[in-house]
């Protein structure tokens, strides 16, 4: 090659190089990106996305900008706390409705479906680890849907990821005044009740960063775990499962398989996806890691441990519980019994509705600061938009519970229309995207990995499709069947 085709092909490639670096510094500036702890260069640290300032020594983040001594300090989550707000992010609600779908499914085609499930969200999980090590300017789903799919892709997944995120802080609501109304007998109308949890789950989740409430995982953690055991022990030993008819003869059935109809089926299986589905949450956690290269190591361990608490707690209440399980499950023990085990869940259940309810308002308030410096700074407008953004998240939130105050149909609504879209399509098409030009394109791990990413995307469509249908044919049947109290009721709701 002679010197002036050299000096061409160089001059090409960095023109090549500079239009690409172009392309990321204009696309980092449309995402609002504060000081990047990855420079454009492409010098990078992956073991961490922080970038320590040598002249004050002050850290500065991709999302956070310079995060300062004094102010917020949004990146200090280590691993360990991490996999403990991933458990609890996913053990609350989703334990509950378990035992009904091994109860329509039957006991085999039910487990299946859990480790299914299980192992293609897990992935999913892991996929927004490398995402976000690969594009550290990420803060939620919703930008990711901006680096993919352009401003459109953000509103659209932004919008769908924070109306998840909502309905399950709202579904917390709705099963809180189910705790209440069991504990007190219904001592005032269940709306004033569902009003009461969603006024203290806003108090809690205004604490401005997850590092200072990952404390509340563990108290989460135990309380529904202790309320679980004491289910599994109490239908264990019981002589007459809560909803057993009193007075009669009664056969408790459990069955290897089921014969549910097609709307049965999967609605059940939209409660295991509704199970699973913190993965949303997930980029936040992973956001404000001190190391996020940690970041599989938690949800390994979390995802792990949350499968097998799926499994135990399920199979249990079915084979002691039959047909008589209640909804949610924690009614299914005596009358006594299950006073004690809402009274043991009922932190567990306000945990789960303020790490929800925090990340909903975070993804606004991020959004709405984001480029300022009142971000990260302990200004009157950083208040103001915080606190405000918690009051709104809440206030929606609690609109929803009681606009479809039914527990397993709400579970599987918001498992089939959001949760399939926000924890199985959108992270199958990320892998896909970041990798469709791998420098291994074409080898048979290549090949594997695109066809295993493309059936979880396939099977992702096929049950948010299904599973919405099915859970909208159910919630209007209850509607108008008049064996449920309708919206917004103050009918008792303890079952």
């Amino acid at each position: 090659m002679s010197y002036a085709a050299h000096n061409a092909d160089s001059s090409t490639q960095t023109r090549a190089e500079n239009l690409a670096l172009g392309d990321r510094k204009k696309m980092q500036d449309d995402l609002g990106t504060a000081e990047l702890a990855r420079p454009v260069d492409g010098e990078s640290d992956n073991e961490s996305r922080i970038k320590p300032d040598g002249a004050n020594g002050t850290v500065v983040d991709a999302v956070w900008g310079t995060i300062e001594e004094g102010g917020p300090n949004y990146r200090n989550l280590g691993w360990i706390r991490a996999a403990v707000l991933e458990l609890k992010t996913q053990i609350g609600l989703g334990v509950l409705g378990l035992p009904s779908v091994l109860n329509t499914l039957g006991f085999v085609p039910g487990i299946l479906v859990i480790l299914a499930i299980g192992l293609i969200i897990t992935w999913s999980d892991l996929v927004v680890g490398t995402f976000k090590l690969a594009h550290p300017e990420v803060y939620t789903i919703a930008d990711v849907g901006y680096i993919i799919f352009g401003p459109v892709g953000r509103e659209v997944i932004g919008f769908a990821y924070w109306l998840e995120v909502v309905a399950i802080a709202g579904a917390s609501f709705l099963s809180i005044s189910v705790a209440f109304n069991t504990i007190t007998e219904h001592a005032t109308c269940t709306v004033v009740w569902a009003l009461i949890g969603a006024v203290i789950v806003a108090l809690f989740a205004s604490i401005q960063t997850l590092a200072r409430i990952s404390w509340l995982g563990w108290v989460g953690l135990v309380s529904i775990m202790s309320a679980v055991i004491t289910l599994m022990v109490s239908v264990g030993v019981t002589d007459r499962p809560s909803l057993a008819p009193v007075g009669e003869e009664f056969v408790i059935v459990t069955r290897a398989f089921a014969s549910p109809s097609f709307v049965e089926a999967i609605n059940a299986v939209s409660i295991v996806v509704f199970a699973y589905a913190g993965t949303p949450n997930f980029f936040n956690i992973v956001g404000e890691m001190k190391n996020p290269a940690e970041y599989p190591k938690s949800v390994i361990v979390g995802q792990g441990l949350i499968t097998v608490v799926y499994l135990v707690v399920g199979s249990v209440v079915y084979h002691f519980a039959g047909q008589y399980i209640a909804s949610p499950a924690l009614g299914s023990g005596g009358v006594l019994v299950k006073k004690v085990c809402y009274g043991l869940a009922l932190p567990g259940l306000v945990v789960g509705g303020v790490l929800y309810a925090h990340t909903a308002a975070k993804y606004v308030f991020v959004r709405i600061l984001r480029n300022s410096r009142h971000l990260s700074k302990n200004t009157p407008t950083h208040y103001a938009i915080w606190y405000g953004t918690v009051i709104a998240t809440c206030a929606i939130g609690w609109i929803i519970a009681e606009a479809i105050p039914f527990f397993n149909d709400l579970l599987s609504l918001i498992g089939a229309l959001l949760g399939c879209l926000i924890c199985i399509q959108t992270e199958a098409y990320m892998w896909m995207w970041d990798n469709w030009r791998a420098p291994n394109r074409g080898s048979k791990g290549w090949i594997a990995m695109m066809a295993m990413n493309i059936t979880f995307f396939i099977i992702g469509w096929f049950l948010m499709i299904a599973g919405t249908y099915g859970s909208v044919v159910t919630i209007n049947a209850n509607l108008h069947n008049g064996n449920l109290s309708g919206s917004f009721s103050c009918a008792d709701n303890s079952g």
